[in-house]
């Protein structure tokens, strides 16, 4: 354990790492036994380790669960220098953490962007893999899923009341879940918000919109080599049915460059699951129990 963590009087531990730039970042560590490898969870691109609170408590104590804020997400610190906010930048720091923390190997589990980190993990450090859960990404993504990520990425807006910031997180998400009630989203916004000189505003740097701000064409990186290095060690896909960024088409092209993966469609489900759907236990349950680490 790092010397920098200390207790907060919650289930988790509050910890920090610093990185090979000099930032400090925040990871939530749940407790587990020494005889499994942990759980290594990666958020999406403007959320934070309380994404995975619910899913920590699920799996701790039977294993150690570390959740990350990525820099310029919850109590990380921010980069001064944003053109560093890109996927090879966290996946060094998430190296880092696992060297800090002593970690030879881990289940991971990622979350959108923290699935495209969790593949270059396996690609610039394929050791640390024990195996790994994808939620709602892979190797190609739709581009009206990055579109409508891109409207509202950076925005800096202010919200007067919890109930105001729940209703845009709604439209900003499509108002998927269809099952999801206001209160749903009023929780999901105390996931990803914070409050700031009586007004709610979105818990992470609004500079992370830096390198989608091109003037140019956007390169196009081929992610099927990252893929097909995560692919060589156990790997479980979770789709929502109706995710605008991972397409049913996508998936099938994934089972059919990693023959042995596992998948799970959860249906009326939007871009990205919470990994709290019955149907997303269940499969995740039975991939947990079938790894031998």
């Amino acid at each position: 354990m790092s010397a920098n963590a200390a207790t907060d009087g919650a289930r988790h531990r509050d910890g920090h790492v610093t990185v090979a730039d000099g930032l400090r970042l925040h990871y939530r560590d749940y407790p587990g036994g020494a005889g499994k490898a942990p759980l290594v969870c990666l958020h999406g691109l403007t959320r934070n380790s309380r994404d995975f609170a619910e899913l920590a408590e699920r799996y701790s104590p039977e294993r150690r669960v570390i959740a990350l804020d990525f820099r310029g997400r919850g109590l990380s610190e921010y980069d001064p220098l944003p053109a560093r906010y890109l996927p090879v930048t966290y996946a060094g720091d998430v190296i880092r953490l696992l060297d800090d923390l002593e970690i030879d190997r881990a289940v991971f589990v990622g979350t959108s962007l923290g699935g495209v980190v969790t593949m270059l993990v396996a690609a610039m450090a394929p050791g640390r893999i024990a195996a790994s859960i994808l939620n709602d990404v892979g190797p190609e993504l739709k581009p009206v899923g990055l579109d409508r990520i891109r409207s509202y990425l950076g925005k800096g807006v202010r919200f007067p009341t919890w109930d105001a910031a729940a209703e845009a997180i709604a439209r900003n998400n499509g108002n998927l879940p269809e099952s999801y009630t206001h209160a749903d989203w009023v929780k999901m916004a105390r996931r990803v918000c914070r409050e700031d000189k009586g007004n709610i505003v979105f818990d992470y740097d609004m500079a992370i919109a830096f390198p989608f701000e091109t003037q140019g064409p956007t390169p196009q990186v081929d992610m099927w080599p990252l893929f097909k290095a995560l692919g060589q060690h156990p790997l479980l896909v979770v789709r929502g049915e109706r995710s605008d960024l991972l397409g049913a088409e996508a998936l099938a092209k994934m089972h059919e460059a990693v023959s042995d993966m596992k998948s799970v469609t959860l249906e009326g489900v939007g871009h990205a699951p919470m990994l709290d759907e019955p149907e997303a236990v269940a499969a995740i349950d039975a991939f947990l129990a079938g790894l031998d680490v």
